[in-house]
Order: C-alpha cells, then structure tokens, then sequence
C-alpha cells in the first residue's frame, strides 16, 4: 500500500527530471522551491528534510536553442532512489519531446513500483502520460493543450479545470505557473501546513488555488475530421448571439438529433448545448476584459436575458462570477455595478 503520509523528522530525496527541451523555469523552480523549505527549517534550529538532484540522460543538458544549459548532479543510471520525481514542463514539439525523453521512462516506471511518488508539471503530463502512468487516472494540464492530450492519451481522465490532479501518488498540474500551487501541496504534505504557508508567503502566492478555468480561452475544438459537426461549430460561432437549439443545428448538417449528438460530443468533448455556452461565455469575457459596458449590456450582447442563467453558467465556466471576472481584468472599471 502507497505511503499517504511522511515522518517529517526522515530526509526525503527529491529526483527532478532535467529532460531534453525542458522549460528552464520549470527545473529550476521546484529546486528552488524544496531548496528554500530547507533554509526555513534551519532558521528554526531543524534538520533540512528535502535532499535534491536534478537527474539527466547526460552531464549537461543545453536548452532554449542553446541559450541556456543545465548541468544535472546526477546521470540517470547512478540517480539515488528517490522518494519523489519531478517531471517538469517542456517546450516546442511535443511528440518529438516525447521521443527523445523516452530513456527516463523505464526508470521512472520502476521507480514508481518501488515506492516513489511522480509529479508532472504543466505540459510535462505529456511525458507522464507516455509512460503509462495515469492510465485511468485523473490528470491537468496546461488548458491550452487540453484537446491534444485527449486525442493522444484517451485513456487518461483529463480535468483540464484542474489545478492539482492527485491519485495513488501520481500527481499532475494545471498550465504554467500553476505548478507552484502542486508544489506547495507537495511542501504541505512532506512536511506541514505551517511550512506551506510561509512557503506561500515567501514566493508571493495564492495559496489553495483549485481551478485555472479564470484563465483558460476557449478557441473550439475542431482538431477533429467530421465536417458535418464542424460546419455545425462554425454556425455557432457566427450566430451565438441568436437562440440556436441542438433540433435546429440537426436539421442544418441533415442528421438526425439523437445521432447528431453523439458525433457532436465526440467530435468537440462537450455537448451541443455546452458549446453554444462556452462560445457565449468566451464572447462574455472578451468585453468585460475590453470595454466599459455593465453586465446586463454583455449579458444580452452574448444572448442571454436571464441574469441568473447567465451568472450560473458564467461562473461555472469560469470559475468567478461576471462581477468578479471583470474586476480582476478590466482595469477601466471604477467600481463593480
């Protein structure tokens, strides 16, 4: 049975992957993160419990074009068994990242079957996920990445709202700076809550952050090959601001509505009637980030006239209520209405 909790008094060993086209920020941040916990703990006359080694496939890993290089402490075949591995985000193609990172995922399997705990950070789930590892798990990741992962690993249950996905200790992130909301989690349950907390003072960061719904942007999900469900996308789009009902885009591509929306809901990951609110919400959002119009203007621009509908699905989608949502991003606004 998978350890759920740690003797804070035992020194831990933190393997953070250093794999080829990595994100330089996402190697460097979890050091620096474990490596700060340490310092507090000697402030306070008590022993460092994180003990840290960034793992490679090689001495020195170049990355960023060359811009930037990484000198690993460990080369992967003489890495210490680690009690925890960080697999951080990497950058441009992501089924060439793949590839060439494919030497650490026997290691990290095996790993895993000997008691260690796995971390991905933002598109580093694209790593994890190769392995096999979230096989029938949950799993975030960054929300722009979202539809590519589906189709490339659906056997995973994405929760792309998600800022921390946890299960039997693998754990996953939202997109971007997000992982420092995973790492603090990690600090909380390696050692406790006061030492997450002054870890989230430190580094300046909302603590317990839950959703990254606030920041994604919906741009449709037409990586798909059914022409009919596209052409009916592409009328939801022109014509949100228009009441659309699923009989009515049926009859447009000719199929039959039971069968419509089944091919709609595989072809996009929602159903018809999740779209068209997305669509609206996503129309929503750009003239509360943009212009000065209250929220009954861009209620009724988008095609609502129920203010109670269109706050519940706003916040929802969202994750904050219209109100809230325009406060944080419309710097024009003087004061709610």
């Amino acid at each position: 049975m998978r350890q759920n909790c740690f003797n804070f008094a035992n020194m831990k060993n933190i393997s953070i992957l250093v794999p080829e086209t990595a994100v330089v920020e996402a190697v460097a941040d979890p050091r620096y993160m474990f490596s700060a916990v340490n310092e507090f703990l000697k402030s306070e006359g008590k022993p460092p419990v994180f003990s840290i080694q960034l793992v490679g496939m090689t001495p020195e890993v170049r990355l960023a074009g060359g811009a930037f290089s990484i000198h690993a402490d460990v080369a992967l075949q003489t890495a210490r068994k680690p009690d925890l591995i960080i697999i951080p985000a990497v950058s441009g193609d992501l089924s060439a990242a793949i590839e060439v990172n494919r030497p650490f995922f026997p290691w990290v399997l095996a790993q895993y079957e000997n008691g260690a705990e796995v971390a991905s950070l933002c598109v580093g789930a694209f790593l994890l996920a190769a392995t096999g590892l979230l096989d029938g798990k949950p799993c975030s990741t960054h929300w722009l990445f979202a539809g590519e992962f589906r189709r490339r690993f659906p056997q995973v249950n994405l929760m792309e709202q998600k800022i921390i996905c946890e299960n039997k200790g693998v754990y996953s992130s939202g997109g971007a700076n997000s992982y420092w909301n995973l790492l603090l989690h990690l600090v909380e349950k390696y050692t406790n809550r006061d030492m997450a907390i002054l870890a989230a003072k430190f580094f300046v960061l909302d603590f317990d952050r839950q959703s990254q719904s606030p920041f994604a942007m919906f741009k449709g999900q037409k990586m798909h090959t059914d022409d009919e469900i596209r052409q009916a996308q592409e009328f939801i789009e022109h014509h949100f601001r228009e009441k659309i009902s699923v009989d009515d885009l049926a009859g447009k591509c000719a199929i039959g509505r039971r069968s419509f929306e089944r091919r709609f809901k595989a072809a996009t990951n929602n159903t018809a009637v999740e779209y068209i609110q997305r669509v609206k919400i996503e129309a929503a959002k750009r003239s509360f980030e943009s212009s000065r119009k209250n929220i009954n203007e861009v209620m009724f621009d988008v095609g609502y006239t129920d203010t109670k509908a269109f706050r519940d699905v706003f916040k929802k989608i969202t994750g904050l209520t219209p109100v809230d949502y325009r406060n944080k991003y419309n710097k024009q606004v003087l004061s709610p209405l």
